[in-house]
């Protein structure tokens, strides 16, 4: 190992890190600008809510896509591509003029979006020699994507214009491309691969069987996270009733703290799915979700604020679990396609969450409708993953910690 090493693992956590940051900015941004688009261009809310569909799905559709590059030609030059083409997008989003051209900026941004996380976080992986450290580092740079997006969101619709919110950080994250270019140049950055890791057989009955109740799982949970991040800026804007004050800042400062708290609660999360049985750790955080959707229904003020918090607390907890077991039952050298599969799963099957929430708000005035669906469908999940095979201890495997969103 040369003396350069410290520096490229630094650097690499580093830029691995703060992309991860950019890649779950834009889309909670999107869910709050969206309050004051609709006398701007001309069409309701709900139609509004449906111009980021199709970037989603193409979120979800290229993830492989771009693991298979990444593995072929250079995981380098894939983040390159990915910090100059999503920042282009952002400033072409905060550029458009009508529903159609957002749609297609959307798209672009969708597109570029979906080389992060098959290519940055296993980049990191394979370069890293403390990988807990490392996750550890770039799973709190991702929560953070969230939480500040409200905030920063909010405070620029009510100093500036709808635009600068995608135009502003739109230019930062090429200007990081800039950096991230000379420091390949400069010698700080490589593509270094690492050795497998030792396996232990897997039983073929039993990865079927997680298999599909994953399959079923993860369609669900991920339909519900994106019904409660197209949902909660408008959730918030009526119901708060000025417990945080008034105007987009307050429902920005909301979505800051339901997306912070759960963020930061991903430690214990985690923790608790490496020291009990995966399956009652998944379980558990599946069925918690119902209780506190309902709760949200039934609420304003703050017992809505409180509501907001836990479900997404515990829509965000179950992810550890979730890659654990999936990795568990995955041969290592196939883990990068059963991830892949899982993000077009999260990004553009889930995606059509965003969908439904708008028809279901056109139809009946409010969210309750979809709230009360998902939070009988999570009750259901719950049980079934109980069915999930126990856990061996001499079979356990170190999962890939690779993060659904």
């Amino acid at each position: 190992m040369t003396s350069e090493a410290p520096t490229s693992a630094t650097a690499i956590i580093g830029f691995s890190s703060i992309g991860h940051f950019y890649n779950h900015l834009f889309e909670p941004m999107y869910f709050v600008v969206a309050l004051v688009l609709p006398p701007i261009l001309g069409v309701p809310y709900e139609q509004v809510l449906t111009l980021i569909i199709v970037g989603k799905l193409l979120t979800g559709l290229f993830a492989p896509v771009s693991g298979w590059l990444a593995d072929r030609w250079s995981a380098l030059g894939m983040m390159v591509i990915y910090f100059f083409g999503f920042g282009l997008s952002a400033v072409a989003v905060g550029l458009a003029s009508t529903p159609m051209q957002i749609t297609a900026a959307l798209a672009a941004l969708g597109t570029f979006g979906a080389i992060y996380h098959p290519v940055g976080i296993a980049w990191m992986v394979q370069n890293s020699k403390n990988i807990g450290k490392a996750l550890g580092i770039n799973g709190m740079f991702g929560g953070l994507g969230p939480a500040l997006a409200g905030v920063f969101a909010g405070a620029l619709l009510e100093w500036s214009s709808w635009r600068t919110v995608f135009i502003v950080p739109g230019i930062i994250v090429m200007l990081t491309g800039v950096v991230f270019v000379w420091a390949i140049v400069a010698g700080k950055l490589k593509d270094v691969k690492i050795a497998p890791r030792q396996e232990h057989p897997l039983n073929m009955g039993d990865t079927v069987k997680v298999y599909v109740i994953l399959t079923f799982a993860m369609i669900v949970g991920g339909m519900f996270y994106n019904v409660a991040q197209s949902s909660l800026p408008k959730v918030f804007e009526q119901g708060l009733g000025g417990v945080l004050g008034e105007g987009t800042s307050s429902v920005g400062t909301a979505i800051m703290l339901a997306y912070g708290v759960g963020g930061v609660m991903q430690v214990f999360t985690g923790n608790m799915a490496d020291r009990y049985p995966l399956k009652w750790v998944y379980a558990l955080f599946i069925f918690l979700q119902a209780p506190f959707i309902f709760m949200a229904t039934q609420t304003t003020g703050l017992a809505l604020l409180v509501a907001a918090i836990a479900m997404v607390t515990f829509n965000i907890g179950a992810l550890p679990a979730e890659n654990g077991l999936l990795a568990r039952y995955t041969p290592g050298k196939w883990q990068a396609t059963a991830y892949g599969m899982k993000f077009i799963i999260s990004f553009s099957f889930s995606g059509l969450g965003i969908f439904l929430t708008a028809k279901v708000k056109e139809a009946t005035g409010s969210f309750d409708g979809i709230y009360l669906a998902m939070a009988v469908a999570l009750l259901v999940m719950s049980m079934v993953t109980l069915t999930l095979p126990s856990e061996r201890t001499s079979q356990k495997t170190p999962p890939l910690p690779l993060p659904a969103e």
